[in-house]
């Protein structure tokens, strides 16, 4: 990359140029990122989950913060919602071909990240 970390339109593609502040791209990036998108995504990685078994998984994560990341995700085609028709409705949570490919990186992150910390202690 060059100096300044500025991307040019050949390395960046013609559509996006991800470092101005009305780049649609920056959107899905900022609802990867967030305090719990990363973890919506990982969890989401090994299979689909309904909202309640999404909730427990993700230990702190309100309801209310769950629904809005869900719906960032899904809006941005990274979680796919499957509605299921029953009464209630079963709603099922799972990651798109996007979203796959999208938390794969952050599960390799992840798993490095607890690889390199001191072992934990019992208790």
């Amino acid at each position: 990359m060059k100096e300044g970390a500025q991307l040019t339109q050949a390395e960046a593609g013609p559509r996006y140029e991800v470092f101005h502040t009305d780049c649609p791209a920056r959107g899905v990036v900022d609802h990867v990122t967030s305090r719990w998108g990363v973890w919506v995504l990982i969890c989401l990685r090994s299979n689909d989950l309904r909202f309640y078994e999404l909730r427990d998984s993700i230990q702190g994560i309100s309801e209310k913060m769950l629904a809005q990341t869900l719906r960032a995700l899904v809006k941005d085609g990274l979680v796919r919602r499957e509605v299921e028709p029953a009464t209630p409705p079963q709603v099922t949570y799972g990651l798109t071909e996007f979203g796959q490919e999208i938390g794969e990186p952050l599960t390799d992150l992840f798993q490095r990240i607890t690889r390199r910390l001191p072992p934990r202690s019992p208790g």
